[in-house]
């Protein structure tokens, strides 16, 4: 009994020892790279590559998400970014907010004590966007839902409406809440396909609908638009190397209240790793490892794998994140208005801890390039990365018959 015992104290205090060593590799390993931008040793020449900068751009889309804990006092550098986008780009452009545009619970009733503050961060995005010529619209989010509770529905909507009532001109989009796909036509090849993601998460009322019929619909929606450049948006990313991608840091396996609460650092090793373990193999209600958002994740994917040369854009991870993926391209733009760890590697071709957001410049040439759009106080600072996302004329593939909606697709 003596010996099992010792047995046990030994194995005990090599596993820790053991864990603290590799929480320590993990930390240093994170140092040299935290905040600063990640490309894949496959594109480390991109700054080679450019547009021709003799010939502007048919349209462009700007692509901001998670914008609802934006500064109120004018000094937003996001904000400040945006209106500049919109000044340089006028009438032949599209800003689509990816939902979360107010923190933390969405829009609250009108007696409600957080109705004030969640209203003057919302009319600080919507001042912006008032004077752009050219489109707007509105995604909603988890937060926009009430954080995906049960009483969701009804704080969606009334977002949806005061939006509409405080700018007539902006898309809340799909409308009602309900799944989508729905879609808008931004120019004469160019189309907007826009999803509710949130909607298969969410807890509660919801408009009613057939989980699997949305997807048939995209399916169909885009067999039938194979001759133009699609891009679709959705709130929740479908590759991520960040937290709902169930990358955590070294810090949080330790401080894994952290996550929750920034400053709450209360030391729980080893034990704090199983947060970190729980998110990534079950997940919390908005993770991919989620069952509900797993499903969905893996529906959407089967039908979008069909489809070369699709563009994919969402927000929900804290960051800015671009993975080439199957023939498609599928973009993280959720650092409008705050910021969270993202892991390099794995299959990202690039990643940044930065606030900023993406843009998409459409070419008459065919080609679509992607810009990263990040706020910073040296102007001689170049962009950190720059993507051709398609690369000329648009050409019909064969057209596939065969429906892979029951077929498996890999994870992230």
């Amino acid at each position: 009994m003596a010996v099992s015992l010792s047995f046990l104290l030994y194995a005990t205090v090599a596993a820790a020892v053991l864990s603290a060593l590799w929480l320590l590799l993990r930390y240093w390993q994170e140092r040299q790279y935290r905040r600063r931008p990640y490309v894949a040793p496959v594109r480390n020449d991109w700054l080679l590559h450019q547009p021709d900068a003799a010939k502007a751009p048919q349209h462009r889309v700007a692509l901001l998400g998670d914008p609802g804990a934006v500064a109120t006092d004018g000094t937003d550098p996001i904000l400040q970014l945006l209106a500049s986008w919109q000044q340089e780009t006028g009438p032949a452009g599209t800003v689509v907010i990816l939902g979360d545009n107010v923190y933390p619970v969405g829009l609250p009733a009108a007696d409600s004590a957080g109705r004030p503050a969640a209203e003057k961060r919302l009319n600080t995005l919507l001042e912006v966007l008032r004077n752009f010529p050219g489109r707007v619209v509105f995604l909603s989010g988890n937060h926009d839902w009430n954080k995906g509770r049960a009483d969701g529905y009804a704080y969606l909507l009334r977002q949806e409406a005061y939006i509409a009532e405080q700018l007539p001109t902006a898309l809340y989009l799909p409308p009602g809440g309900v799944p989508g796909p729905v879609t808008v036509q931004l120019d004469d090849d160019i189309l907007l396909v826009v999803l509710n993601t949130q909607w298969w998460v969410q807890n509660g009322a919801r408009p009613a609908s057939d989980s699997k019929e949305p997807f048939r619909q995209l399916e169909q929606l885009l067999n039938a638009n194979r001759h133009q450049r699609v891009l679709v948006a959705g709130h929740h990313p479908l590759y991520s190397n960040a937290l709902h991608g169930g990358k955590f840091t070294a810090k949080q396996h330790v401080f894994p209240l952290t996550t929750v609460y920034k400053r709450a650092y209360l030391p729980l090793p080893l034990v704090g790793s199983l947060l970190p373990l729980y998110r990534k193999v079950v997940g919390a209600a908005e993770d991919m490892a989620h069952p509900r958002y797993r499903k969905m994740r893996r529906r959407l994917l089967r039908v979008l794998h069909q489809f070369p040369n699709i563009i994919y854009a969402a927000g929900h991870d804290h960051n800015l994140q671009y993975f080439h993926r199957y023939g498609g391209h599928y973009l993280v733009s959720g650092a409008g208005s705050k910021t969270a760890f993202v892991q390099k590697g794995g299959n990202a071709t690039f990643v940044h801890e930065h606030k900023g957001f993406f843009s998409i410049d459409f070419y008459e040439n065919g080609e679509a390039w992607l810009r990263t759009l990040e706020p910073n106080t040296d102007q001689n600072t170049p962009e950190v990365f720059r993507q051709r996302l398609l690369p000329g004329p648009v050409v019909a593939p064969p057209v596939v018959t065969t429906s892979l909606i029951n077929e498996s697709v890999s994870g992230a």
